[in-house]
């Protein structure tokens, strides 16, 4: 009867200690209810191919032939996807001339909104360039905002570039804001000296930019209106007068036949930069765009013979060839930036959140009586799961062999407390 009622006290001991001792951490299974999901495949581009001279693109079987164009440097791009479909000389540094308005308007845009008056004031007007070509900004005149980017768009304006970098900081800061914005975007072949794209020592782009840019500001609203508006009204005072955009792709003038679906962009000449042009066409549910900086043949009107030819063989190639580059290749630091930014962000919210489950297992602990210690455990087991297995030290959690341990003590104890009574009832 002692014996048995030994037994029974052990074996009501250990199932009430393993009723209350927590699963051991390597036993706890993970939790697999959310996770990232997995990134699409990436088709590899060489990051270095549009540093090279010449023209680069890789053809799949079947792919039309590239149009022979004279520019010393192009590029054809997806608009959507920044993959650049083909390229020659991408990275060239040479003068953009006017299409380096393209950069003005994403720097400048955001500064004021379209229907803003500004009344012009003479100094605004001073330092504008011989020669510069002008939409007929008068001082004293007041206009709206919208009226001036008409002017920059259309007539490529030198003095409404002027005035609208003089109410956005002035001519120098707008440079520099400029410079900054081109960096910020990936573009490390653009040096702003003059906001207008007029010829000054050092000012440089590259079809590379270039291409970017126009991709950029096709995703803003504003700067794809105005870039795509072909006429428009410019005031005067008590009256108004009309002005047609320049880029004789999207117009149709001048012996060039308008290019279906263009969206525009900006055209521009110097003397310095011979005829650049930044354009931008869709053809069903592709947009490409196309930069061409000064070509060598064919007269003024070349540029946009040679970048309609580079739009329609980007448009019947662009499922036949492999891409050469991405536009979105050099901003591989900024991105990599903002996901490491996001990641820290998600590991801090998920420390957090485990510390406060933590401190309410441990708070409803103690408002029962239960011990706290095992439930600390065991919500760290559920939010770190997998953690033994994971090549980091465990050995912080619950043994495995707890248990037996103290099942065998309880054993040990039971069976001394047995003797003691069989020792006494001999005596008696």
């Amino acid at each position: 009867m002692i014996v048995m009622s030994a037994v029974r006290h052990v074996a009501a001991g250990s199932a009430a200690l393993l009723f209350v001792l927590p699963v051991p951490a390597a036993m706890a299974s993970p939790d697999t209810s959310v996770g990232e999901p997995t990134p699409p495949v990436r088709q590899y581009v060489d990051p270095a191919r549009l540093d090279r001279q010449g023209t680069q693109v890789h053809p799949l079987p079947g792919a039309p032939d590239l149009p022979s164009v004279s520019a010393l440097s192009w590029v054809v791009a997806d608009a959507a996807s920044g993959e650049v479909l083909a390229a020659r000389n991408a990275h060239r540094r040479l003068p953009p001339a006017s299409t380096l308005k393209t950069l003005f308007a994403l720097t400048a845009l955001p500064h004021h909104q379209p229907d803003e008056q500004h009344t012009v004031a003479d100094s605004e007007l001073t330092g504008i360039g011989a020669g510069s070509s002008l939409v007929g900004v008068k001082e004293g005149y007041t206009y709206k905002v919208s009226d001036l980017w008409n002017g920059v768009f259309l007539s490529s304006g030198n003095d409404a570039v002027h005035v609208l970098a003089a109410m956005s900081g002035g001519w120098e800061s707008m440079a520099r804001q400029m410079q900054d914005k081109a960096r910020s975007l990936g573009a490390r072949d653009t040096h702003v000296v003059s906001p207008d794209g007029y010829d000054a020592p050092g000012q440089v782009s590259s079809a590379y930019d270039l291409a970017l840019f126009g991709r950029t500001g096709l995703q803003d609203p504003a700067f794809r209106r105005y870039c795509s508006t072909r006429y428009a009204d410019f005031p005067a005072g008590s009256w108004s007068y009309g002005i047609a955009n320049t880029n004789r792709l999207l117009t149709g003038s001048d012996g060039v036949a308008r290019y279906p679906g263009l969206l525009g962009i900006k055209n521009g000449y110097t003397t310095n930069a011979g005829n650049t042009l930044v354009s931008a066409a869709r053809r069903g549910d592709r947009t490409l765009v196309v930069s061409v900086m000064n070509p060598q043949g064919g007269g003024g009107l070349a540029v946009y013979e040679e970048a309609r030819e580079l739009l329609d063989w980007g448009f019947d190639a662009a499922d036949e060839v492999r891409p050469v580059g991405s536009l979105s290749a050099g901003r591989p630091k900024e991105e990599e930036a903002v996901q490491a930014a996001q990641a820290a962000k998600a590991g801090k919210a998920a420390e957090a959140s485990r510390a406060a489950d933590t401190r309410a297992v441990a708070v409803a602990g103690r408002g029962d009586g239960a011990p706290t210690a095992p439930a600390a455990h065991g919500a760290e087991a559920v939010a770190s799961p997998g953690k033994a297995g994971s090549g980091e030290d465990s050995s912080s959690g619950p043994s495995a062999g707890l248990p037996l341990t103290l099942i065998a003590s309880a054993c040990a104890a039971a069976l001394l407390l047995w003797g003691r009574r069989l020792r006494a009832a001999r005596k008696v």
